[in-house]
């Protein structure tokens, strides 16, 4: 039976396997998700087409968390993943018109195949070997990918037209939003679930130490490659949402920088922690237009405004050592300070039991 200051106890299983551990949690997680329904009502389209960039980036970043965060395998190959799925569903509609409930899961379904075959190499490599085995398979999708584009598209990219179901058209900013919120969300109890099952412990467990996994019965190949192909699968999601809300298919928008921006969302964010992947992607995806703002607002040296890709660069490497150097488990363990100080005020520490 465990307990905190707030004087709620766990005195079953199922209490312990909750979502959120307190009362005191359940409900300010309803206050955040009143403020999230509520807030393209008074923000403006630009900051809402912002966060809709973010959504999708959090459930790529959820995604890559299940590999890296909690398996421990290291992906070089995430931006290749989301042209997966943003290039399945430019071929399906640019070449077939197929509709919107046809391929968002044939872009799962891709995308999971993929990461079978991705997935199959981690049996015997690890860390920098198999971190270089994702990085070849990045190089080898974004050729497949530039060779489509070129013979079917001249190169010039594909255009997707708005998903439809029936007469109703999805457009418009605020209506992108609360479709993106509500898979995001679907998403976020996806990896929650999941990280508290047996397979989120097996993943855990082999994270820590794979030999020691496996002689506790653990079937460590299976996991593995279950890790990839969920995630893959994840990604190629994240990619045909990206497709759709841009209306436009390019390889040219998926190069390793990409996934180097993904990495910093799970290592700014805080890695194994699925709260650390949404707030990672909310903060790396914003950063660049508060730059922006700044350097418009404030009187920086032009060359600031002529290299400002430069200067986002530097940024993302500057903020991924700080964070690696003072705070390695990221912007979750700063908010979990934060929620123990109003927790446990006015005291500083938990009550012995």
């Amino acid at each position: 039976m465990t307990t905190n200051a707030s004087g709620f106890f766990k005195t079953s299983y199922a209490s312990d396997l909750g979502l959120w551990e307190t009362p005191w949690r359940r409900f300010w997680v309803l206050v955040g998700l009143a403020l999230v329904a509520t807030f393209p009502f008074f923000a403006n389209t630009f900051w809402i087409g912002v966060i809709n960039l973010a959504a999708i980036a959090s459930i790529g970043a959820l995604a890559l968390n299940l590999v890296t965060g909690y398996t421990g395998q290291l992906s070089l190959g995430h931006a290749g993943f989301l042209a997966v799925g943003s290039f399945t569903v430019g071929i399906l509609v640019g070449q077939w018109s197929m509709p919107v409930w046809v391929t968002l899961p044939a872009a799962i379904v891709v995308g999971m195949v993929v990461g079978l075959f991705v997935g199959v190499p981690s049996l015997r490599l690890r860390g920098i070997y198999l971190s270089i085995s994702t990085l070849a398979a990045y190089f080898f999708i974004a050729s497949l990918a530039t060779e489509y584009q070129s013979r079917f598209s001249g190169g010039a990219g594909i255009l997707i037209p708005p998903p439809q179901i029936g007469s109703w058209v999805l457009s418009g900013e605020r209506n992108w939003y609360f479709a993106l919120l509500s898979l995001t969300v679907l998403a976020t109890l996806l990896c929650l679930n999941l990280n508290r099952s047996h397979i989120g412990r097996a993943w855990l467990a082999i994270r820590e130490r794979d030999l020691a996994a496996a002689a506790l019965g653990i079937d460590v190949s299976s996991y593995k490659v279950m890790a990839f192909v969920i995630s893959t699968g994840m990604t190629s999601l994240a990619g045909a949402l990206l497709a759709y809300y841009t209306a436009f298919v390019s390889a040219e928008a998926f190069t390793f920088f990409v996934t180097i921006e993904y990495l910093a969302m799970i290592l700014i964010g805080g890695l194994g922690s699925v709260l650390g992947s949404l707030l990672g992607a909310l903060f790396v995806t914003i950063l660049p237009f508060l730059i922006e703002r700044a350097v418009e607002q404030f009187p920086f040296p032009a060359t600031f405004k002529t290299n400002m890709f430069a200067v986002q660069n530097g940024l993302f490497a500057i903020l991924m050592l700080g964070f690696l150097m003072f705070e390695p488990l990221g912007l979750a363990r700063i908010w979990g300070r934060i929620r123990a100080y109003f927790e446990l005020w006015p005291f500083r520490y938990r009550p012995l039991p």
